[in-house]
């Protein structure tokens, strides 16, 4: 295992950025930024050995340093979806910032992709480590308790990637950190996803309405394109949802699976390439995964010059649900002082 450093440009505010590349006895790597903690690289085989970069992004911090459709993103401190940006806790009203139609996404405008992060390289046996750090003051982006994160990427020999999330607050907050890495297991420059199976193990969606906010019911997926319980070709999926009203106010996939296994460490999801023999487990403590497949996606400059339109990567993002500070039947997302945030996601790599 190694790592290695080097630079990656000044922000636009003048900050230096730097690319962590780490490498293991394979030659599979990951690479990652501490501007917003963004994983920008995920180079693994397929089953003839040859590499390829399985996570699109972009080879330049300037189009990391603005708006890219959170490539590669640490989401804080709300993952998700608020609904009319505003939420009550312990009696207080919070508005937040409307940046998605009347809604809050994903922490708003100037969340945790935007801030430069402390970085700390951690070297092991068969396994290294960047530990990232960011402390978010008590009001920023509206959110009460000022908020001090660590976000670990990990890599080992075995082509295992885990993300550990750790978060402590001095006052009552919302936390709910999760990881926005768009996979395409045939290479980031594939162009589709829709040769992919995917697996999610999930009986019930949090049930939206046009805007993608959770109704507060919960919407069984049998007999729907939604099914994944046995693995499904997402082109077979995205050809049948003409036939789902919640697929097309999604523009296709964009739906919270609730997990069966609750708030246990395991199995949450499985994506599956055939033809470069590539599989993605997704392993988590957390209770539900957000599926994405890049429904709006429109990007003419990602990686060695690549186009990604609809449908060219997914995002499995492992979570507690949308809108749950204003839906109390839901997993609390509450973080309170004495507490301990303490989450981890493996997105694993293997060879079928």
């Amino acid at each position: 295992m190694s790592i290695t450093t080097r630079p990656f440009g000044t922000t636009k505010a003048g900050q230096a950025v730097t690319e962590y590349t780490l490498t293991n006895k394979g030659g599979a790597s990951i690479k990652l930024i501490d501007l917003g903690a963004i994983l920008t690289s995920i180079i693994v085989p397929d089953r003839d050995g040859k590499l390829a970069d399985v996570a699109l992004g972009f080879d330049t911090l300037d189009r990391y340093d603005g708006p890219h459709g959170s490539m590669g993103d640490t989401i804080g401190r709300y993952g998700n979806r608020i609904a009319g940006a505003q939420f009550t806790l312990d009696g207080a009203t919070y508005t937040l910032a409307a940046n998605n139609g009347r809604n809050s996404l994903h922490g708003g405008p100037k969340n945790f992709a935007t801030k430069l992060w402390e970085a700390t390289p951690v070297e092991g046996k068969g396994k290294d480590s960047v530990k990232l750090h960011l402390v978010s003051p008590d009001g920023e982006e509206n959110f009460p308790g000022t908020l001090d994160v660590t976000v670990t990427y990990s890599w080992d020999d075995l082509c295992n990637l885990g993300i550990r999330y750790e978060a402590t607050t001095d006052k009552a907050t919302l936390c709910n950190l999760t990881n926005h890495t768009y996979f395409n297991l045939a290479g980031h420059d594939h162009g589709t996803i829709r040769d992919h199976i995917v697996y999610i193990d999930s009986d019930v969606l949090t049930e939206v309405d046009s805007e993608l906010i959770p109704t507060g019911n919960y919407w069984p997926v049998s007999q729907t394109p939604l099914d994944l319980r046995d693995g499904l070709l997402l082109g077979d999926g995205l050809d049948a949802m003409n036939d789902c009203q919640t697929m097309i106010d999604a523009g296709g996939y964009d739906h919270n699976f609730v997990l069966r296994k609750g708030s246990a460490m395991g199995l949450a999801a499985c994506v599956h390439h055939e033809e470069s023999g590539r599989t993605m487990e997704v392993i988590t403590d957390q209770p539900g995964v957000q599926l994405y497949t890049a429904c709006t996606t429109n990007v003419k400059d990602g990686k060695a010059g690549a186009t990604y339109g609809n449908f060219s990567g997914l995002c499995l993002e492992t979570q507690h649900y949308p809108d749950s500070p204003n839906q109390p039947h839901f997993p609390t997302t509450v973080l309170r002082p004495g507490e301990k945030y303490d989450t981890t996601t493996i997105y694993a790599f293997r060879i079928d």
